[in-house]
């Protein structure tokens, strides 16, 4: 099982070209990711699914490393501050029902509930880094 985890982190970060230092929030995302997916063959059913009696709800699941626009909601905001930055998704926090999004402008890693995904330009890169050279 531990090996299975190492491997889809090492996949996750070299995939997503991501720091190092995050390779702790890939295996615990790929951790996760596994106990919602991955099906028993033995009980036909997930890890989530034999532990707490229901299917998992993955609609909140993203791509690790998605490029994420975390929202400030504080009052404090005045008319023309800024209401969010740029980061990156890296996981799920364990403690409550919030992501954990690294912030490279501060080199932080934060955990909030109110974050907008844009997964789909980081595919595109992807896509158009990977066709063939001559």
């Amino acid at each position: 099982r531990n090996h299975t985890l190492v491997e889809a982190a090492r996949t996750t970060l070299i995939f997503s070209h991501a720091l190092l230092f995050l390779w702790a929030e890939a295996i615990a995302t790929a951790c996760y990711t596994q106990n919602h997916s991955i099906i028993h063959q033995h009980f036909n059913k997930t890890s989530y699914e034999l532990i707490q009696g229901r299917k998992p709800d993955i609609s909140y699941h993203h791509v690790f490393e998605a490029l994420c626009y975390p929202k400030n909601d504080r009052e404090d905001i005045d008319k023309l501050g800024a209401k969010g930055d740029i980061g990156f998704f890296i996981g799920y926090s364990a403690n409550s029902v919030t992501y954990r999004v690294y912030m490279p402008r501060t080199n932080k890693i934060i955990e909030m509930m109110n974050v907008m995904f844009d997964e789909l330009s980081a595919m595109g890169f992807e896509q158009n880094n990977s066709k063939p050279s001559l």
